[in-house]
């Protein structure tokens, strides 16, 4: 009992660190991005379920719209993640190992990210282990038909919330599956209500993103089919391959990561599997398995769809590494349950383990701030330098503010704004002091106007959406050209305004021809150079944009 307090203090004390934390960093870009999205809350979003926005906006609502108050729940659902992993880890191999598990979850550097910034990854995690421990006590500890029912009905509850923030969690259901097929005392809940009822939990509950896209064409699917390339060709697959490889060794440190690989083989050595062991016959299947074959079934099972899915996607693109995220919670598990075992034996193994943990912490310190390494006089460059993004926006938007500023007084008129890229838009609409909101429901700052449907801004008002023409008197001839009827709109708040185009985008040097086309002239005005530290960060320029005439998309 002693070592479960002293998990219990550990994580209480790490996740009141972490609250302390995360209302001192800057937001990145997607949770910028999402909490737009949570003030306009709906059943689903172009790339995206509702459950981040959902959650942003509790947040907010208690906390006030500021950095705490959207990653506010980020911390706790890392501790909970924590408190249902240890859980776990103790009914598979004991608390020694469950110890362990809650040290090398929370010394990883993605888990460490995870636990600060308010993305869809801490959901879709806390929900996946959630259903992990639901389904194991579904299936080991479900001492009546009623209680097993109750375990299968919150696993589906539990997959799908998570599916509300992630879509791939809805591959967990797989795993459940194949962990039933594959030990063979468990298959008789293929035979009961629970495991039906757990998908038809898990579908309800996951239902309103469908509903959504049947009303907006199944534009995600759309996206996914982008996102995963699915319609390219294998144009460099070893390259690819080779990034989403590099990039797992980097997110989960190299040792750790290294440590995990190990361990998927021991625990195969222990499931006693086949290559192909989903489809063997059932009479080549062994008749009962030790409780070491058991356990690594099911945490492979739990995890390997999800992995294998996405290392077949790094074929055509290598993809973000924190997508495998959740596979690598039931694979973490077995990892230090194999480990363990082992390293008890064997002297070099358990200094293998402490140098992991120890480059795993110090990765994770890193994480939490760049400019230390900075501050010791190494010249680190922040385009080199992932956690970039989560810095200098407050001075960008200062920039851009005072930019406005000047340009509103020398041509004594107001502007409103357009930026390049939506994470660019979206940093700006979350740290202007002054938004100029144009009109209900606008973002403070806009895209340039596509028939394209690429980011969620497509479905708000934009500059190009003007109000309906009024009534046309009676007798009143009718507008000579579509421009006269357009130019003719009454209570426009864009047509005739000038605008300021702002890109932090350096590969390009040309505008979009969506702003050419769309105002009688652009022309590049200013070019800033936002610093930290004595280092360049971001690169601005801002192009003024007079008389916005409208475009005929």
């Amino acid at each position: 009992m002693s070592s479960i307090r002293a998990v219990l203090l550990f994580l209480l004390l790490l996740t009141a660190l972490r609250l302390g934390y995360v209302g001192r960093v800057e937001l990145s870009p997607d949770e910028a991005y999402y909490q737009m999205w949570s003030e306009r809350l709906d059943w689903a979003y172009y790339s995206k379920g509702p459950g981040v926005a959902a959650t942003i906006r509790a947040g907010t609502d208690l906390f006030g719209v500021n950095e705490f108050g959207v990653r506010v729940f980020s911390p706790l659902l890392a501790l909970g993640t924590s408190l249902l992993l240890f859980s776990l880890a103790r009914r598979c191999y004991g608390v020694g190992p469950a110890v362990w598990t809650v040290l090398l979850t929370n010394v990883t550097p993605l888990f460490t990210a995870g636990s600060l910034l308010m993305t869809i990854d801490a959901l879709s995690i806390f929900f996946w282990s959630a259903a992990m421990l639901t389904v194991w006590l579904a299936v080991e500890e479900g001492r009546s038909a009623a209680g097993r029912i109750g375990w299968w009905l919150l696993t589906g509850l539990c997959v799908g919330l998570g599916f509300l923030a992630k879509y791939t969690n809805a591959v967990e259901l797989v795993g459940i599956a194949l962990a039933l097929w594959t030990v063979r005392r468990w298959r008789r809940e293929f035979r009961a209500p629970g495991f039906y009822l757990m998908f038809a939990t898990a579908l309800a509950v996951g239902s309103p993103p469908f509903f959504w896209n049947a009303r907006h064409a199944w534009i995600t699917l759309n996206h996914l089919h982008d996102r995963g390339r699915l319609g390219s060709a294998f144009e460099q697959p070893l390259g690819e391959f080779g990034k989403f490889l590099g990039a797992h060794f980097g997110v989960y440190s190299p040792l750790i990561f290294a440590g995990l690989l190990a361990g998927i083989v021991w625990g195969w050595r222990q499931a006693r599997l086949r290559p192909l062991f989903f489809l063997q016959r059932r009479r080549n299947l062994p008749a009962g398995l030790d409780p070491a074959g058991t356990r690594a079934r099911f945490l492979l099972a739990l995890g390997l769809p999800l992995l294998v899915l996405y290392t077949a996607l790094a074929f055509k693109t290598a993809g973000e590494p924190n997508w495998t995220a959740p596979a690598f919670l039931s694979l973490s598990i077995l990892a230090v349950g194999t480990w363990y075992e082992r390293a008890r034996a064997s002297r070099p193994l358990r200094v293998y383990a402490a140098a992991a943990l120890a480059v795993g912490l110090v990765m994770s310190l890193a994480v939490l701030d760049t400019d230390l390494f900075r501050g010791l006089g190494l010249p680190w460059k922040y385009e080199r330098d992932p956690t970039a993004r989560l810095v200098g926006w407050r001075s960008t938007a200062r920039c851009v503010e005072g930019f406005r500023q000047d340009e509103e007084r020398r041509l004594g008129a107001p502007v409103f704004l357009i930026a390049s890229r939506y994470q660019l838009a979206a940093e700006l609409n979350f740290y202007l002091a002054d938004k100029r909101v144009q009109a209900a429901e606008h973002p403070a700052v806009y895209l340039p106007e596509s028939q394209s449907i690429e980011t969620q801004f497509s479905f708000w008002p934009g500059y190009d959406q003007v109000p309906a023409p009024p009534p046309r008197p009676a007798g009143a001839p009718p507008p000579k050209t579509a421009e006269e009827e357009f130019r003719g709109l009454e209570g426009s708040p864009f047509v005739g305004k000038s605008a300021l185009f702002i890109t932090d985008d350096e590969r390009g040097r040309r505008l979009p021809s969506a702003i050419e086309s769309g105002f009688e002239e652009c022309n590049l005005v200013a070019r800033y150079e936002i610093q930290r530290r004595g280092l360049p960060l971001r690169h601005l320029r801002v192009y003024a944009c007079f008389n916005y005439k409208g475009l005929d998309l």
